[in-house]
């Protein structure tokens, strides 16, 4: 026998169960002693650019390390370098916090480790997330005729959508051809000028670049303009371009705004197009029989997709995505190579015939865990009262001469500013985020710089609303 083909005298190993049950235990009261004192803690990470990167090895370790010295640095290096989404006084973006629930189900998820590629491969990863899609769908009260699917982000799953809607293009086989060439049709996407940029990166994707992509102008309250939809369709028609989708928004990026989406339906099932709705942030709100009305026109939609790691208090990443054009979606992504071909095909769903991955992790395990420890009701009452703080924090806005709002507030976001110019309002955002202790971000509205602050964190109570518009106020001068 070679030296090579000899046993190592002493492989390494991993955990043995009971060290596992140690060090288990020491993470789970680390996870529980930082959601009890997150708000100890700067929201924003107090750190420069390269603080973190120096004081981590230039080389991987030789050897294995003990866990007491992976801990150590968890707390000296890691948590500095932290912005701290969970805290409650996080306030920018669209929060993405994680419920306790959750936090649960990721570990779980982890231990199982199984690949939901097919359905062998994990009946049970398969079939929850049907199930638990199928729960949210009713929950949001689209129809029975859309069938889910869990993609990480709303980025990927619009690149999904867009590529689905492209494929199904009747009279050009882009699955065969490609999207080059002579006799290929020049491609056109419509989307609000204020839509999420991740259309206009998955126009990218797809191969239409950046000329193929039409920014639809917005009315007064930043809803997109549907009369300058139909023109921009038309004028492209005329000069022979080949309009494909139109993706519309329920709850824009910048100021929350609702699209007409039933308007919108009317002119893509009269001119033959798809029709894509982003609802990441606000579909959620659906859940609360009063806002049942947001997703008016939805059910016209071939696709749509919500963020249930937004404000369902499911840890990033998950990403519900729906269609009533299931075979659409198969068709642009199915390959099944020998390998991966099964005897139960005929009479299972395999999701990776409806997506790019074919490696799936277990999400919908933690989703489950979320929606049965809250209940529906549960949801409603922390979604209705995320929208009461939001309501309250624009009275103390409008109640100050200083600032005004920007734009409306139909969910749990103000937008609002200083009344002077983009300066003072930038400089103001900086140096309430370099006290730590809230985190707020902006866009612009109007062309003009604007503050927003959202609010949509599990643990956020009006203690915390209050303290953060007093030190906004404060800081105003």
């Amino acid at each position: 026998m070679s030296e090579e083909d000899r046993p190592s005298p002493d492989p390494v190993r991993d955990m043995s169960p009971d060290q596992f049950r140690k060090w288990g235990g020491e993470v789970v009261e680390w996870v529980a002693r930082y959601l009890e004192t997150v708000e100890e803690l700067p929201v924003m990470a107090q750190v420069r650019p390269g603080d973190i990167r120096s004081q981590l090895p230039q080389s991987p370790p030789e050897g294995g390390e003990s866990m007491e010295a992976i801990l150590a640095d968890l707390d000296r290096i890691i948590v500095p370098g932290i912005t701290h989404w969970n805290h409650p006084s996080f306030f920018a973006y669209f929060p993405s916090s994680a419920a306790g629930a959750g936090i649960l189900g990721e570990m779980l998820s982890a231990a199982l480790n199984v690949n939901g590629m097919v359905w062998k491969t994990s009946p049970s990863a398969t079939e929850l997330e049907s199930t638990v899609l199928d729960w949210l769908r009713q929950m949001i009260g689209l129809s029975a005729d859309f069938q889910g699917i869990v993609y990480d982000t709303t980025s990927v799953g619009t690149f999904h959508a867009l590529t689905a809607a492209r494929n199904a293009i009747p009279e050009w086989d882009v699955a065969e051809n490609g999207v080059a060439g002579p006799d290929a049709p020049r491609l056109t996407l419509y989307t609000s000028e204020h839509a999420h940029s991740s259309v206009e990166k998955g126009a990218l994707a797809i191969g239409l670049g950046r000329r193929g992509v039409r920014k639809i102008p917005v009315d007064s309250e930043y809803r997109m303009d549907v009369a300058a939809l139909e023109a921009a369709i038309q004028k492209d028609r005329a000069a022979g371009f080949r309009p494909f989708c139109v993706s519309a928004t329920v709850g824009t990026t910048s100021t929350t705004s609702i699209d007409p989406v039933d308007r919108i339906a009317d002119v893509t099932e009269r001119e033959g197009l798809w029709l894509h709705v982003d609802a990441a942030y606000a579909g959620a709100a659906a859940i609360l029989p009063e806002r049942a009305d947001i997703l008016s026109g939805c059910n016209r939609a071939d696709s749509f997709v919500m963020n249930p790691h937004k404000w369902m208090f499911t840890p990033i990443e998950f990403t519900a995505f729906y269609t009533r054009r299931p075979d659409a979606l198969r068709a642009a992504f199915s390959l099944v190579p020998e390998y991966l071909k099964t005897a139960e095909d005929a009479s299972v769903t395999n999701y990776m015939d409806y997506g790019i991955q074919l490696g799936r992790r277990f999400r919908s395990l933690k989703l489950w865990m979320v929606m049965r420890y809250f209940g529906v009701d549960g949801f409603r009452s922390l979604l209705g009262e995320h929208m009461r703080l939001a309501r309250l924090f624009a009275s103390f806005v409008e109640q100050d001469s200083r600032f005004e709002i920007a734009a409306p507030v139909p969910f749990s976001t103000v937008c609002f500013r200083l009344r002077t110019g983009d300066d003072d309002n930038s400089r103001l955002m900086e140096r309430v985020n370099a006290t730590g202790k809230i985190f707020i971000s902006h866009t612009r509205v109007d062309d003009r710089f604007t503050l927003r602050f959202s609010i949509g964190n599990v643990k956020t109570e009006e203690r915390h609303v209050r303290d953060a518009w007093d030190l906004i106020a404060s800081e105003a001068g």
